[in-house]
């Protein structure tokens, strides 16, 4: 008779099968880390506590406001009719590094998106790409400077002076001198053809949503429920939504403090044209 040789597989069920009649769940794990290291398997162990200093990311959702990953959300943006800027944006999109980096954030995604020719990103070795710590350099120095960024954010007209820099033709306009049907007309004009782009700046006070100002990039628009989506670049604590156009621009119209008068704004955005492409390696003209 020939002798019976217990397989792998039947040695490593024999050696868990015991210890978890011996002492029970804890040593059925740590027998079969055991055995799997044996053949040069890795196990990866979720364990069922959560770990004091793991959370999920809180996101909520004020009233009015529908994210783009519920059901409704999804539903809209296959039905939007402006939507040309969408896939180019979230190609390239951006969680702001800090809390006041909404600005450079929403510069590079729409620098990006257009293919305007970046400067090497030192964090990907010799690629170009526009990041949140390249977009700002010798080029805009004298708009504004990335310690500045980090001390009080970027203003609308800030972010308008540094895509001019790169060619990119600009048109800044205010909610104190505009009205939702012009802003309705100019944006929707944009989101739907290659090359145009929206951002705008808003009060998050105004959209229910915590924190002061905010800039981001909109992403497309929906003709029947009259929503616009923001690409929110706070990814962190806020979801992209789509939000009402009257929602919007009421957001907009917010003045920038109790001291200043001014308001908010957007910004309408187009690609460059090959002659007014500009190196970024090279300071402007």
């Amino acid at each position: 008779m020939s002798e019976f040789i217990p397989s792998a597989s039947m040695r490593k069920g024999a050696t868990v099968g015991a210890l978890k009649l011996k002492v029970g769940r804890e040593a059925v794990i740590v027998a079969a880390v055991m055995c799997a290291a044996g053949v040069g398997s890795v196990i990866v162990i979720a364990s069922h506590e959560p770990h004091p200093d793991l959370a999920a990311p809180a996101r909520i959702v004020a009233p009015g406001l529908v994210r783009l990953d519920a059901p409704e959300g999804k539903r809209l943006l296959f039905e939007s009719e402006a939507n040309a800027a969408f896939l180019p944006l979230v190609s390239y999109f951006e969680t702001q590094k800090t809390l006041t980096h909404c600005g450079p954030a929403s510069i590079a995604m729409v620098l990006n998106a257009l293919s305007v020719p970046a400067p090497t990103a030192t964090a990907y070795g010799s690629y170009p790409l526009f990041t949140q710590e390249n977009v700002l350099n010798g080029l805009t120095e004298s708009i504004v400077t990335d310690r500045a960024v980090e001390r009080r954010g970027m203003a609308l007209t800030d972010v308008a002076q540094v895509l001019a820099v790169y060619g990119v033709s600009v048109d800044t306009r205010y909610a104190g001198t505009s009205s939702v049907r012009e802003f309705r007309k100019l944006a929707v004009e944009h989101l739907e053809r290659p090359g145009g782009h929206v951002i705008v700046n808003y009060s998050r006070t105004a959209l229910q949503q915590d924190g002061p100002g905010h800039i981001s990039p909109l992403g497309a628009y929906d003709a029947d429920s009259d929503r616009f989506l923001i690409l929110d670049v706070s990814r962190y604590k806020a979801p992209a939504v789509w939000v009402s156009t009257a929602q919007l621009f009421a957001a907009m119209a917010e003045p920038l403090a109790p001291d200043n008068a001014r308001t908010r704004g957007f910004l309408l955005i187009r690609a460059p044209s090959d002659n007014d492409r500009r190196p970024a390696s090279a300071p402007p003209t």
